[in-house]
């Protein structure tokens, strides 16, 4: 009797007197006041957060009404929270002067809080190429990891790949080939994605020029500083194609970047140095060009009156 007298599970008061309403409550999400420096960004967070126009008129916002919509953390194992979703709030919270901002905090393991994080990112207008590319590629390498798949490419993953992209365009903007193409630009040395993010260089060019090796692509880059251009489709393709048959010297790039574009041929270039004997030394390049102008619409104005007689 008394060894089955301590086998015996008391209920504890808590259980007697909470209710099945208030054991719901206790498991439900709650949001909580964190200090930002209690706030940490998410590990290779491929979004840039900028102190630009955007981010001032957010942080007006904030401190006039707060933050409306909780920042999403986890713990870290070190101490604070990991940012998961909400990195630019927690910037502008700290522009308008906060001590601490709303979070839901989650339990993440690192792959679910990867796809959390670009989920609630790729909503965003006016996402940059690589913001995008780097984006797609750690949600699909997550996407393969949760469905038991490597995420290194090779000749037998081919079908895998394909199925995890066509998940990832699921919920995406952008369809699965679009996505592949996104991805192409990780490929790129961080000076060639940068002219990318400027719109120094078109998106479908940089897809091309993604297959150069990184060695080749630094000597693009001082091909192009040389010539002072910056490769057309057509020119990239030709490029991509040089690399695969080993030609893809520093003196074809210059060859290829020196050539007239189709909608250079029509150009007219008039250098400083060409104008400069013409105006007083006292006038700017832009009191040049307004000049200019200006004489040629008195040109155009008299010719025209000449061709009407």
């Amino acid at each position: 009797m008394k060894s089955s007298a301590k086998n015996i599970n008391l209920t504890s008061v808590d259980d007697l007197f909470s209710t099945e309403e208030s054991r719901a409550d206790a498991g439900r999400e709650k949001v909580m006041e964190i200090a930002l420096t209690e706030l940490f960004p998410f590990k290779d967070h491929p979004f840039k957060v900028k102190d630009d126009e955007a981010m001032a008129d957010t942080a007006e916002s904030i401190k006039e009404y707060g933050v409306l919509v909780p920042a999403i953390a986890r713990p870290r194992d070190e101490g604070g929270y990991e940012l998961v979703a909400g990195h630019r709030r927690h910037r502008a919270s700290e522009l308008a002067g906060l001590e601490t901002m709303p979070v839901i905090v989650r339990n993440l393991d690192d792959d679910a809080a990867t796809i959390i994080m670009v989920d609630s990112n790729l909503q965003r207008e006016n996402i940059l190429p690589s913001e995008r590319a780097f984006a797609y590629k750690l949600k699909l390498d997550a996407i393969k990891r949760k469905a038991g798949r490597p995420s290194k490419e090779n000749g037998s993953q081919v079908g895998d790949n394909l199925r995890s992209v066509n998940i990832l365009s699921e919920n995406a903007p952008d369809s699965a080939r679009q996505i592949q193409r996104f991805i192409r630009l990780t490929e790129l040395i961080p000076e060639l994605l940068d002219m990318v993010d400027d719109k120094k260089i078109a998106f479908n060019p940089a897809v091309e020029l993604s297959y150069l090796k990184p060695e080749e692509q630094s000597n693009l880059l001082e091909a192009m500083d040389m010539e002072q251009a910056t490769p057309s489709l057509s020119q990239a393709q030709r490029l991509k194609k040089f690399s695969a048959e080993g030609k893809c010297t520093l003196e074809a790039m210059c060859a290829i970047m020196s050539e007239e574009k189709k909608g250079e041929l029509d150009k007219v270039t008039l250098t400083s140095d060409k104008l400069r004997k013409y105006f007083p030394k006292s006038y700017t390049p832009q009191k040049m060009e307004e000049t200019i102008l200006k004489l040629l619409e008195t040109w155009h104005k008299k010719r025209t009156q000449q061709q009407e007689r």
